[in-house]
């Protein structure tokens, strides 16, 4: 030991109270829970807002098994971080059988209870990964659409036998069946068994108990859980109920949200948004918009149709806010895309499109937390990074992009050269940081 070192590590001892008090000088601070209070996130005891993505995949990168890049997993996390990109939202992990196309793969639930060690090790990893980094996950635990299981995976092992895919039968039959999920209760017992074992796991490379780990800001219920149908509406929000409710139980530490893309998500009913959101477990309120997606644009003149679109944007959005104002409620808008210029896929092709929603957005959600309104957060879809596409429709041994396998691979990615879009990203978080 150098004597400079030496001397340091005794003024501490002395200043601190003596040797007991040695390791609490010198390691770094625990970094605390993402809290809500006032309506308002906080971190570490200060205003938290921020610019998120989604990395839905982050869970298989950390693995070891098929899928798993640790190298490439700590090269995307080290980007975001200098992006000042913090926040990242993830699926737990996709359930069912292998070799399904449209189906995120490998799965983490191979049948109910049934669960891939590899994938689990993936997300400790990621975990970890991220606490070191000071970065924290918003965790989704089921899915309404077939990418990754979630409903369909649990109304079949639920006695609903073989449940149909969009790309056989296309969305009307599909959402038609996933309708059943809201009445199904050996369903929801599925999924809650699943959540148990989920919440109650420790990580193996920190040893701390999911519960109490920070990196985690929240436990979401599902990605843009449905009722879908009008019929199925109050189920559908006693459901939502009652896995809060659960979730709660589990972990009194973590935030919890639902994951919603609001009234959209909700057959347009904005009373029953408000419901599910007001309810006691439930800690800030989603929002999702995809204006492609819901025919606000067109393929064919996606920049030419941008002030359309963000017209209907603020609409939403403000519509939206009133309702957190009356319930008191932070809002994070946890999804939202743009599709490149032309309907392009390919890396390199110009965003200018893409650019200019992203500035509106960013521009809706700064305005409003600067003049202390609850619009708190957002995270765009989706993180690509350094993927390198080889096919339009993802085929196993791909790498991963921010489009799962259902989606053309680019379609709404945002990937490590888009500079102009990435050059949005970086103003808007400095400007969230500054808050």
């Amino acid at each position: 030991m150098k004597p400079k070192l030496l001397t340091l590590i005794t003024a501490c001892m002395l200043c601190c109270g003596g040797a007991a008090a040695l390791t609490a000088c010198t390691a770094p601070s625990q970094p605390s829970f993402v809290t809500v209070k006032d309506g308002h996130f906080e971190r570490d005891g200060k205003p938290y807002y921020y610019v998120g993505t989604n990395f839905w995949y982050g869970a298989i990168l950390g693995s070891e098994g098929q899928g798993g890049d640790r190298q490439r997993l700590a090269r995307e996390l080290d980007e975001m971080k200098r992006m000042g990109i913090d926040n990242l939202r993830i699926l737990v992990g996709s359930d069912g059988e292998r070799g399904v196309k449209t189906k995120v793969e490998p799965t983490l639930q191979v049948s109910p209870g049934v669960y891939n060690d590899t994938i689990l090790a993936g997300l400790d990893y990621l975990l970890q990964e991220m606490g070191r980094r000071g970065m924290v996950a918003v965790l989704y635990l089921n899915n309404s659409w077939e990418w990754s299981g979630g409903y369909g995976f649990y109304l079949e092992h639920a006695g609903e036998g073989p449940q149909p895919r969009p790309d056989d039968a296309g969305y009307p039959a599909f959402m038609q069946a996933m309708s059943k999920y809201a009445t199904n209760e050996r369903a929801h017992q599925l999924f809650y068994d699943y959540v148990r074992f989920i919440l109650g796991r420790t990580n193996r490379y920190t040893g701390l108990k999911y519960t109490d780990d920070p990196a985690i800001m929240s436990w979401q219920i599902g990605n843009e859980p449905r009722a879908f149908s009008r019929e199925a509406l109050p189920a559908f929000e006693r459901w939502i109920s009652e896995a809060a409710a659960l979730i709660r139980s589990i972990d009194k530490n973590h935030l919890i949200s639902i994951g919603s893309e609001g009234a959209w998500g909700c057959e347009n009913d904005y009373g029953a948004w408000e419901r599910i959101c007001a309810d006691e477990n439930v800690s800030y309120c989603n929002v999702h918009l995809w204006p492609y997606n819901w025919n606000w644009v067109k393929p064919d003149s996606l920049v030419e149709m941008l002030p359309q679109a963000c017209a209907n944007t603020k609409d939403y959005i403000d519509r939206h806010l009133a309702v957190c104002d009356r319930i008191g409620k932070p809002l994070v808008m946890e999804e939202f895309g743009y599709p490149r210029d032309g309907f392009s896929f390919a890396l390199g092709t110009s965003t200018v499109g893409r650019d200019g929603y992203y500035r509106y957005v960013f521009s809706l959600v700064a305005d409003n937390a600067e003049q202390g309104g609850k619009f708190a957060g957002c995270n765009f879809w989706g993180w690509g990074g350094f993927a390198q596409p080889r096919h339009e429709q993802w085929q196993v041994g791909d790498d991963y992009t921010g489009d799962p396998a259902q989606e053309a691979q680019g379609l709404n990615s945002v990937f490590a050269t888009d500079s102009t879009t990435l050059s949005v990203v970086r103003e808007q978080a400095g400007r969230m940081k500054s808050l």
